[in-house]
């Protein structure tokens, strides 16, 4: 433990500082075990533990305001990019979306206890265009109660983790296996979920946008429903001439217009989940005549920004 501790007071900060931001870039490396641990040994040196706050703070405050930048200049597409490495990646914008929607800039306030969700709730804020010194306030409060309360309870617990610290040092190759194998079967598990769930929307019918296209300019144009959250279609234009009806709002003032009618949902998905889960529980309503656009919104604009590049164009380049 002399060694551990001698350690953590030479590198200490140094590793909390790496750690924490790394992981509120988005990099999957805990930092609240880290901090937790940090907490226990600054009960045997306590300008560690205000050192310790004020340098996760500033690691999070970097990491918070890359993100809310970004979100504020690429939105949408950003969204996408850091919904694409997580393990629930086809819920991911609609979750973080709806979120924010409900509690705006207070997400914040306990947005790092889950993991990813750091990122995503300040990209969102920036793509909100939320005033830059309300994200600070809620950047840096949120900051405070995730590294604090870490830092807390190891505090509170230190006589019962510097034992087992101790006794991990000894053992460090085995704790290594463990936690690795815990979280290879957390992983397993959460791939498995998410096959699952892709293999019963795979049954709604698909429609692609060349399709759809053809049928606006006909006498069967079908309803259009964007299944988006109400937050992004305010931050986001949809298609033209689109319904707005999100998977959380209820369905029964919707049931008696769209009976009878030929209904195409949209999302901004992976996989057009959304879409295909609003069909699916429109189609357990008696509705059957859904079905869900192959590529949702951005398919549709592929589409738009082709049409309106002039003949020849690709030849010329």
């Amino acid at each position: 433990m002399n060694e551990l501790q001698q350690l953590n007071e030479s590198h200490g900060l140094l590793l909390v500082f790496v750690n924490v931001l790394l992981e509120q870039i988005g990099l999957p490396v805990p930092a609240y075990p880290t901090l937790i641990v940090t907490g226990a040994l600054a009960m045997q040196s306590k300008p560690l533990l205000g050192a310790g706050v004020l340098v996760a703070m500033l690691a999070c405050l970097i990491a918070d305001a890359l993100w809310y930048w970004a979100g504020k200049r690429y939105g949408s597409v950003l969204l996408k990019s850091i919904c694409k490495i997580s393990l629930s990646q086809d819920t991911c914008i609609r979750q973080g979306l709806n979120v924010y929607e409900r509690v705006g800039p207070r997400a914040m306030l306990l947005s790092k206890f889950l993991p990813g969700a750091g990122a995503l709730v300040t990209t969102v804020a920036g793509m909100n265009a939320t005033p830059f010194a309300v994200f600070m306030r809620y950047s840096l409060a949120g900051s405070f109660i995730w590294a604090g309360s870490a830092l807390l309870l190891g505090m509170l617990f230190s006589d019962a983790l510097i034992p087992l610290l101790d006794w991990l040092s000894g053992y460090l190759p085995i704790a290594i296996g463990a936690v690795l194998g815990l979280l290879g079967v957390f992983i397993a598990w959460k791939y498995w979920k998410r096959r699952r769930l892709q293999a019963r929307t795979a049954r709604v019918p698909r429609i692609t946008v060349p399709q759809l296209l053809a049928l606006r300019d006909s006498d069967q144009a079908p309803v259009i429903i964007d299944v988006r959250p109400r937050f992004h279609t305010a931050v986001v234009e949809g298609i033209p001439g689109a319904v707005s009806i999100s998977l959380e709002e209820p369905l029964e003032p919707w049931l008696d217009q769209l009976n009878d009618v030929d209904m195409v949902f949209y999302c901004a998905c992976p996989n057009e989940l959304s879409a295909a889960l609003l069909a699916e529980k429109l189609h357990a309503r008696g509705l059957t005549r859904g079905k869900a656009l192959v590529g949702g919104l951005d398919a549709w604009r592929e589409a738009q920004v082709a049409a309106s590049d002039p003949p020849g164009k690709a030849a010329t380049a």
